[in-house]
């Protein structure tokens, strides 16, 4: 069985300084951790917040080490130098607003600024990239809410069987 490669990139100018530690990137790690039972290798990248930055790292990311799914957290907000969601559209393929509708509805069951993040997703050739807020607590929100349809969007593109312990997050594949 192929061990899939996923990208998880943490874009924060205080992180990538030093200045705090990245909780963003390991609450990804984590809790992906939790959902899969099939081996998985993570693909970290801790960068600041710059738009041809981010696009190199996702590029690279999809086209040169094989990342079958990108996860992002943080510059999804409304301030000027969040640009995560401008780098992902600029580097994708297709997008996939479906994505950042679900959760962006999921958040604002817990805060009414939920409508203030511009989460995306898109495809880069056989990559589904997906842009997540920057803290743990709503990073496992949206994880829950979206992942049960990653398993199968990564099938449909060819990519590897993701397994998931379906006690924690069941994923959805159509019946043959």
């Amino acid at each position: 069985m192929n061990k899939a490669r996923i990208g998880i990139v943490t874009v924060s100018d205080r992180a990538s300084a030093g200045i705090y530690e990245d909780l963003s990137g390991k609450a990804i790690m984590e809790t992906l951790g939790t959902y899969l039972t099939s081996p998985w290798e993570p693909v970290y990248r801790l960068i600041p917040d710059e738009q041809d930055q981010i696009e190199a790292t996702l590029a690279r990311l999809a086209d040169e080490e094989g990342c079958c799914l990108i996860v992002t957290t943080g510059g999804t907000g409304p301030a000027r130098r969040d640009v995560t969601p401008e780098a992902t559209e600029a580097v994708c393929d297709r997008m996939m607003p479906g994505f950042g509708e679900l959760m962006r509805a999921e958040s604002l069951k817990f805060v009414p600024t939920a409508i203030l993040s511009r989460q995306t997703a898109g495809l880069r050739g056989s990559t589904l990239i997906v842009n997540l807020p920057g803290k743990p607590k709503s990073i496992r929100e949206c994880l829950d809410a979206v992942f049960p349809a990653i398993p199968y969007c990564i099938d449909l593109m060819e990519g590897p069987y993701l397994e998931c312990d379906e006690r924690v997050i069941k994923p959805f594949r159509p019946k043959k």
